[in-house]
């Protein structure tokens, strides 16, 4: 009898056991899944080439964004999440670019700096008259112991006539020179019918005659010295020299 009990109270405990240990596990919940990983940030990166500009000119934006649903450039608007524009700033200008995704918000600049223009270089000095008349009016030129005007010479001669008539105010001498050929005297003659020539040639082409002087040097004043043709011909000229 007293075994029996024993048994008894035995198979009680242990059906409490089992009972409780079938309860704890009841109320333990299950593990919760994982969490998904976070989306990720958006990056951003804008630059300007050429950075520095002289106002009027132009320069080309370029940016690169990854994980960006909307990308937007203060003064532009919504662009493309990586590209290119070329932009013409009136001022120095800060481009703002911001990147918008799941994972937040990036933000990159890029600064532009304009500059004034340099200013345009002063105007050259206008050439006087006299410099004028220097660089425009030919010389004349003869053959030995003439004073007719030769053909190659029309060209200088009428370039000559078209400058003086269109400074109507300007006068001048006409100078007549001669080769170290020949007197003093002859050379004097010679000199005054060759300046002469030139002024009759320039009258008929519109150049009044009061505008004009002449006068002879013959060969005393050459313009070059050496005993040969070729520095004869040089000396065989009606010169024009400025007056007014």
């Amino acid at each position: 009898m007293k075994q029996q009990k024993i048994r008894w109270i035995t198979l009680v405990f242990m059906l409490a056991a089992i009972m409780m240990v079938a309860a704890c596990k009841k109320k333990t919940p299950p593990p919760p899944p994982p969490a998904p990983p976070p989306p990720p940030a958006p990056t951003a990166s804008i630059s300007a080439n050429p950075n520095t500009i002289q106002k009027g000119q132009s320069t080309t934006l370029s940016w690169q964004t990854t994980n960006a649903k909307d990308v937007s450039i203060d003064g532009i608007g919504a662009v493309q999440p990586s590209g290119s524009q070329q932009v013409t700033p009136a001022d120095s200008t800060t481009y703002h670019l911001a990147a918008k995704g799941d994972g937040g918000t990036q933000e990159a600049t890029a600064r532009v700096t304009v500059t004034a223009p340099p200013p345009p270089p002063p105007p050259a000095p206008s050439a006087t008259e006299e410099e004028m008349f220097s660089q425009s009016v030919k010389d004349i030129f003869f053959d030995y112991d003439k004073y007719n005007i030769r053909t190659d010479q029309q060209s200088s001669l009428q370039g000559d006539a078209q400058f003086l008539s269109q400074h109507s105010s300007v006068t001048f001498i006409i100078e007549g020179h001669c080769d170290e050929r020949g007197s003093t005297e002859y050379n004097l003659a010679l000199g005054t019918n060759r300046a002469e020539a030139v002024k009759s040639a320039l009258v008929q082409a519109g150049v009044a005659a009061n505008r004009i002087k002449t006068i002879s040097y013959g060969k005393e004043k050459p313009f070059c010295t050496e005993s040969n043709e070729q520095c004869w011909q040089q000396n065989r000229r009606g010169h024009f020299v400025y007056s007014k």
